[in-house]
């Protein structure tokens, strides 16, 4: 029988978007139709919502991006300034970013395989990427071990992730050089996962309240949806470029409407763009388009683009885009973490 070192053999390597200027390849797809010209459309609708002194640039993430290879794309619009703050899923940023911040690795893989013996070698197939199972365990007995560290009271995610880019710092820091979540912290870019009990962390939280009943910390989704509107209501302008649907969308889509509730005529999200293989058929959120979200009050359409595309495949390319023609450079740094650093700073 084959061993778990048969299959973890070969490390998923992470695209980086600086060895590959994609300017040419994206501009001629502009005289093409369908997709491509989609994605030129896209890449530029992202090159001036970062280039824009007035506009909040939010990026949403949804999948199994990092597992992927799509993690340094993220550091690096991160540790560029090309994005402000991050609204994601929590398997992206805990299962998989802090997962290898603690020097643990993905690793290609194959559908083909019998999952019954990956189960009994304890490693978790996501589709043609392995994990080990093993390793992940330790992931989520760290996230205890920061929950067990922090004062008992309720935190939104954004509290909970800059203390676990506190806990990268204080402990050596990250064992990779590409870690989101640490480049985060250092650049004071606020990421939020509004739905934090599913991942490492939510396996965290269950063994910490389990073992203090009486006084612990709990995950406060009202406080991030009032947070991330408070980034609205501080902003001129909002662009989000949006890597899958799901609650990350929503959320960052609902934060006009919050904010219109609180602050009358606030305005739409001027930038949108949505990587998607979603059929819009179902009405499903993840495949609802950015027209249908005007109507909603919540996205306007001059500047909007969807890109039907696997995200593999058309991120790089818009992120890489933008970069390249260095419209960040001049970016004043947001650092909107400061909006409420201070209450982050919580510990027993």
């Amino acid at each position: 029988m084959a061993t778990k070192k048969d299959y973890l053999k070969e490390v998923i390597k992470h695209i980086d978007i600086k060895e590959h200027n994609v300017i040419k390849l994206v501009d001629s797809m502009e005289q093409m139709a369908f997709s491509a010209r989609d994605l030129n459309r896209a890449a530029k609708i992202f090159e001036k919502m970062v280039g824009d002194p007035n506009c909040t640039v939010i990026l949403t993430l949804a999948g199994s991006l990092f597992s992927a290879g799509l993690k340094r794309v993220v550091y690096d619009l991160v540790s560029n300034n090309m994005v402000d703050a991050i609204v994601s899923t929590g398997a992206i940023m805990v299962d998989q970013d802090f997962f290898e911040a603690l020097g643990f690795k993905h690793y290609i893989g194959s559908p083909f395989v019998d999952d019954n013996e990956m189960r009994e070698l304890h490693i978790d197939r996501i589709y043609d990427t392995f994990i080990d199972e093993d390793e992940l365990r330790i992931c989520d007995e760290t996230t205890e071990k920061i929950f067990n560290s922090l004062e008992p009271r309720p935190y939104s995610s954004r509290e909970l992730l800059w203390n676990f880019g506190k806990y990268l710092d204080e402990n050596g820091g990250p064992k990779v050089d590409d870690s989101v979540i640490y480049a985060a912290y250092k650049n004071n870019v606020p990421i939020f996962v509004p739905a934090f009990s599913d991942c490492s962390a939510g396996f965290g939280i269950v063994m910490h309240q389990h073992n203090n009943p009486e006084k612990h910390v709990s995950f406060d989704s009202g406080k991030d949806f009032y947070e991330l509107t408070q980034i609205k209501l501080n902003s001129k302008e909002t662009g989000i470029f949006m890597i899958g649907g799901g609650v990350p969308k929503n959320f960052t889509q609902d934060i006009v409407v919050a904010a219109d509730i609180l602050q009358e005529d606030a305005p739409m999200h001027k930038y949108a763009v949505q990587i998607t293989v979603a059929d819009v058929r179902d009405g499903a959120l993840s495949s609802s388009t950015l027209k249908e979200a005007s109507s909603w009050g919540k996205v306007e359409t001059t500047f909007e683009q969807m890109v039907y595309s696997e995200a593999t495949i058309a991120m790089p390319l818009i992120a890489g885009y933008a970069y390249h023609k260095g419209v960040w450079k001049n970016k004043k740094k947001r650092e909107l973490q400061k909006l409420f650093l201070k209450e982050s700073v919580a510990v027993k």
